[in-house]
């Protein structure tokens, strides 16, 4: 890894910062509303932010940026690094359509930009990221596509290194860590005043010139190290706490038991799918 910058981050945005946010909204005033509430929701929770490497975070162009999945609310952190250092620039989330179907979140979603997942039709959202990136979007991707109930790096699905391939922008890998103390799977939320301490880094882009599986494997092991240099540097992981990986004495299950939980998941939705479907059949 290259020289990193450092900084911490509180939910009070510096002046500078506030006086980007207002010119931005202007712009995209949505997404610029939801940013604000967002920072004041921060702050009333007493959350605590360090951002490490914003130094390798695009000012312009399109690039995917591939962020670590442990909890609802990475999303919403992982936009801090682009925000700080690209002047205001905006992530364009790929998120599953249940979210856009919603009648509250769906027009915030569209009005964000952010992009719908169909995985029913997946070339369809492919492609609309790839359009999206050749703009001079930043697009933001989940390459393990669930939460890790073990917070350790799930495998990769190969979208990310196909859209960067696609599109010819470099990948940047984020990790998220400490918002599965908030809310993840499996666990209670802790909403109201959690108090934690969530580190957010980005490592230098991965320009796309390795075919989608060798960029693929490429890009975990670069979000490996980073997230083992990230936990290094994050803190006390007390023995046994649910949010700490098997790896470090915590209780959170291994990456093979997180993986037969998924399996588990996977059957009983694709069972509450076909008892839906039997019903409407039966209805008719």
């Amino acid at each position: 890894m290259g020289p990193s910058r450092s900084d911490t981050l509180y939910a009070q945005p510096e002046a500078g910062a506030r006086s980007e946010t207002l010119g931005l909204m202007t712009v995209e005033p949505v997404y610029g509303t939801i940013i604000q509430i967002a920072r004041l929701a921060w702050r009333v929770q007493g959350l605590r932010f360090k951002v490490d490497g914003v130094e390798n975070v695009p000012t312009t162009g399109g690039a995917v940026i591939a962020i670590n999945h442990t909890g609802y609310f990475d999303f919403t952190f992982a936009g801090l690094p682009t925000f700080k250092q690209g002047r205001g620039r905006k992530v364009r989330f790929m998120a599953k359509q249940q979210v856009f179907d919603h009648k509250i979140t769906g027009p915030l979603m569209r009005a964000c930009r952010h992009i719908p997942v169909d995985r029913a039709s997946g070339a369809g959202s492919f492609d609309a990221a790839v359009q999206a990136l050749k703009a001079g979007e930043l697009v933001g991707v989940y390459p393990e596509a669930t939460i890790s109930r073990s917070f350790e790096i799930k495998e990769f699905k190969s979208g990310a290194a196909r859209m960067a391939i696609a599109a010819d922008v470099p990948i940047v890998p984020h990790i998220v860590w400490g918002a599965q103390r908030i809310w993840t799977k499996d666990h209670p939320k802790k909403l109201a005043r959690p108090k934690v301490p969530i580190t957010i880094a980005v490592g230098e882009p991965i320009l796309p010139t390795l075919p989608a599986p060798d960029l693929t494997a490429l890009l975990h092991s670069r979000m490996q190290h980073l997230l083992e240099r990230v936990q290094d540097s994050y803190g006390p992981h007390p023995a046994g706490e649910f949010w700490v990986p098997h790896r470090l004495g915590g209780g959170a299950p291994t990456l093979a038991e997180a993986a037969r939980l998924d399996v588990e998941e996977a059957g009983r939705r694709a069972a509450a799918r076909a008892d839906r479907a039997d019903s409407a059949g039966a209805s008719e």
